[in-house]
């Protein structure tokens, strides 16, 4: 899967998670599963263990060490966020 730039993140929050997954990958199934979540007919790629991604002013920027993400869907408290894209910082 592509990565569009985190400009490009207008659909959702820019957040960096430990991981992301397909929907459909057994372990994030089962998480999915824990939490009560059903995505149902799509296989969306979710982020794991997310927190927001904060761009710093003038001179500086967004630091993310593991997998930048923009997510459609963030409710979950970062354990899991739905409907994501990869994106480059």
């Amino acid at each position: 899967m592509s990565s569009e730039p985190i400009s490009q993140c207008n659909t959702g929050d820019a957040q960096c998670c430990n991981s992301d997954s397909s929907a459909s990958n057994p372990s994030a199934a089962a998480l999915l599963g824990l939490l009560g979540i059903v995505v149902q007919g799509v296989d969306v790629l979710v982020g794991i263990t997310c927190s927001p991604i904060i761009a710093i002013g003038v001179g500086g920027g967004a630091n993310c060490a593991q997998q930048p993400v923009c997510c459609t869907n963030t409710s979950f408290n970062g354990v899991v966020n739905i409907g994501c894209t990869p994106i480059s910082l």
